[in-house]
């Protein structure tokens, strides 16, 4: 599985499945999720959740996890594909999930797994009984893809004439569910046509990302507590207070995050660009300064390579290829390099230098951060090696997606990855099972 290559695809592609009227199930990269089902069922899986990736994406994750069958594999990683199933049909907004469930139908699918995700989304769900109000035909014909039609219609007979926990029932459905006294009523509600109209829940029970509110105005002060903190010391403030709050700031963001055991070189830009000028004084190199702090941390070893000045007396011009091979002389397993993209000293460099590492049998991977002061900057002059794979980061909150991209390019990040996202799961989990006592797994 190529893992910075799929990474990327999850957060930027967001083509809807679709479910053509007689047709069958749509999705455009069909190949590119099985062949990385297939090379690593559970690290696909995983990645589906990483942040940032598009809520399309993931429902075609989901759809793949549930659609492929799990013969030959461990228990342990059946467990992880179920739980995150479960994470994703709360996370993902109800209607993707039901496309999801209905072009299972379409591909007949009837593993077990698939049976029990399917069961306990329509009948265990938090909004379950808001989703059979209002989207009742399409639930049922999922609930009756789940068990097979007799079979559904069996079981809705005999909870009709008032069986709710007979052998019948416990064989055929009610060991699939976590908690089956939540089924009788909604079986009911699904065989027993109620008023139309209702409207159905679009947004997920469990939100997967945290939402950042972007600020109306936004100034160097108000891109994460490390950099305000920064700003506020490169400016001169009373340095005692500030630097005991600067430490607790850089060991909150740091604690979100495994220790990587590998060697990352970070090329840090510290023109005078980085620095800026008027209100935007010192928001860029804070927030690159705030990068470096984190990864002091994280990693176990970080070697800085300045360019241009240092982070206190960004001066001078930018010669980020001269950056990349001191950095290159680190013995680093992946260079990072961290610039505003304004490459004034000798443009192109940067670009001819990358080009011709891999002819002279240098393989360690170069990736590109650029520093903005907003997510909307324009980068079109700011691209000083294109061919680079390439993330921007404004503010301290974007680490959580700035750092598992970064690591990923680098074999030793696997094992980091695959660490952070099996964390991701279990928070993920703990927070589903605070939903309702329903959904303890």
């Amino acid at each position: 599985m190529d893992t910075p290559t799929l990474l990327a695809h999850l957060e930027t592609h967001d083509t809807a499945l679709t479910l053509p009227r007689g047709g069958t199930l749509r999705w455009d990269d069909a190949d590119l999720h099985r062949a990385a089902h297939t090379d690593d069922p559970e690290g696909y899986a995983l990645l589906g959740l990483a942040p940032g990736v598009r809520p399309w994406q993931r429902a075609r994750v989901l759809l793949q996890v549930l659609n492929a069958s799990q013969a030959g594999l461990d228990e342990a990683t059946r467990t992880v594909l179920h739980r995150a199933a479960r994470v994703l049909t709360l996370g993902l907004p109800p209607a993707h999930v039901i496309t999801v469930l209905l072009g299972l139908r379409r591909l007949r699918a009837n593993h077990k797994h698939t049976t029990r995700t399917a069961l306990r989304f329509v009948l265990e769900h938090p909004d379950a009984d808001a989703l059979i109000a209002a989207r009742r035909p399409a639930l049922v014909d999922c609930f009756e893809h789940a068990l097979g039609t007799a079979t559904a219609r069996g079981c809705a007979r005999r909870i009709a004439d008032g069986d709710t926990a007979s052998d019948y029932l416990q064989r055929r459905l009610l060991r699939f569910l976590t908690h089956p006294h939540t089924a009788p009523a909604r079986i009911r509600a699904l065989y027993d046509p109620g008023p139309e109209g209702a409207a159905a829940p679009h947004e997920p029970a469990l939100a997967l990302d945290s939402g950042r509110e972007r600020p109306p105005t936004i100034t160097a002060t108000n891109r994460g507590d490390i950099a305000a903190t920064l700003v506020h010391l490169y400016r001169g403030g009373p340095s005692a207070s500030l630097y005991e709050a600067l430490g607790r700031f850089v060991d909150d963001a740091a604690g979100a995050f495994p220790r990587f055991d590998g060697t990352v070189a970070l090329v840090l830009d510290a023109s005078a660009s980085m620095r800026g000028y008027g209100t935007r004084e010192w928001a860029v190199m804070s927030q690159a300064a705030a990068l470096r702090m984190v990864l002091t941390q994280v990693c176990a070893r970080l070697e800085v390579v300045e360019v241009g000045g240092d982070e206190r007396a960004p001066r001078g011009a930018t010669d980020l290829a001269m950056g990349v091979l001191d950095a290159l002389g680190t013995g680093p397993d992946l260079i990072a390099v961290v610039s505003d993209g304004y490459e004034n000293l000798f443009p192109g460099d940067l670009a001819r230098v990358v080009a011709t590492l891999p002819r002279t049998g240098i393989t360690t991977p170069v990736v590109f951060c650029h520093a903005m002061f907003t997510g909307s900057d324009d980068l079109a002059l700011r691209r000083p090696a294109p061919s680079l794979p390439q993330r921007g980061f404004w503010h301290q909150d974007d680490f959580a997606e700035l750092l598992p991209w970064m690591l990923g390019h680098c074999a030793a990040g696997a094992p980091w990855l695959r660490a952070a996202l099996h964390a991701r799961l279990d928070d993920l989990d703990r927070r589903a099972d605070a939903l309702a006592p329903g959904l303890a797994a």
